[in-house]
């Protein structure tokens, strides 16, 4: 099994450990400690966005943490499959006002607070149980749908949880997200490789002669690199075609928006100044790069106002 706090977690409320109902508060330091505690490439809460929203960030980003990691590190298809279904039907009870996980807790108060649609939980889910059979994409299309259901919900629930959520500023927030998702794909080709993922579509592979025999030797060669290459630029478009929801947030939300779309577009860098050899090395964002992110922010976010 996996190393996360997740995995371990489910020693203790995992599905059949007959646990007792925790009290909100309690719930809530659990999501904002599983917030805070795990490797992201940039922070899930900034201390930009607004306090009375920060916990239900982190309500949230639990709920999509436990999600992702039943999937991907319980250790097998099969425990992965299972984990996710008892899931599911936690997020059902949760909708019918029935709670005792901690991470559910948290949960409905902010579901009920901002009126979210089960259904952005329920796509968000079922990406991770696609995860589990579908290994390879054959068009970018599939990927993109894919995209629809793993990542677009997350920006659905931010754009609800900050009072925007419209149809012109979903569009927008799709971009981002579907931009975000992708180039988190790029950075990590070789860590997918190694569970038997490739997200890389096949028609795109084929376009530059990238064949199932180089993936295999997992090396970065002209050919795999001119593929990168295409992707990082595709992702990249994603992500400037949904820059102007910057301009539509109120007061300082401005400002994690725009975090989030340069906080992509940093990854994106990351993987051209390794010249798109990840098999060799993953790109990374230290931390010292999105701190002076944060600070061009404000001149940026500024002008928009």
């Amino acid at each position: 099994m996996g190393s996360s706090l997740v995995i371990e977690d489910l020693k203790t409320w995992g599905p059949g450990r007959g646990w007792s109902r925790i009290d909100l508060s309690d719930a809530e330091a659990y999501c904002r400690k599983l917030a805070t505690t795990q490797y992201e490439n940039f922070p899930v809460v900034t201390l930009l966005l607004p306090k009375r929203l920060r916990q239900h960030f982190y309500n949230v980003y639990a709920f999509c943490r436990w999600a992702d990691d039943l999937g991907d590190e319980s250790g097998s298809v099969a425990q992965g499959r299972a984990l996710l279904d008892w899931w599911q039907l936690e997020l059902d009870r949760c909708y019918q006002g029935e709670v005792s996980h901690p991470v559910f807790v948290a949960l409905l108060p902010t579901i009920r607070h901002f009126g979210l649609q089960k259904s952005l939980f329920d796509d968000l889910i079922s990406a991770f149980v696609q995860d589990q059979s579908v290994t390879r994409y054959e068009t970018f299309v599939q990927l993109e749908d894919y995209c629809r259901r793993s990542a677009n919900p997350v920006g659905r629930i931010v754009l609800a949880l900050c009072d925007r959520l419209n149809r012109e500023n979903a569009v927008l927030s799709d971009r981002i997200c579907t931009g975000l998702q992708l180039a988190n794909f790029w950075q990590d080709v070789a860590r997918d490789y190694e569970i038997g993922r490739i997200y890389l579509p096949k028609e795109d592979r084929d376009q530059f002669g990238v064949s199932d025999r180089m993936m295999e030797l997992r090396r970065s060669t002209p050919e795999f690199r001119a593929l990168l290459r295409f992707e990082v630029e595709r992702a990249r478009g994603f992500l400037l075609a949904g820059q102007p929801l910057v301009g539509k947030m109120p007061g300082r939300l401005k400002f994690d928006i725009d975090l989030f779309v340069r906080g992509g577009l940093m990854i994106l860098r990351a993987i051209e100044r390794i010249d798109y050899q990840v098999w060799e090395r993953r790109p990374v964002i230290r931390k010292s790069q999105f701190l002076w992110e944060t600070v061009c922010s404000v001149p940026r976010v500024l002008l928009s106002w």
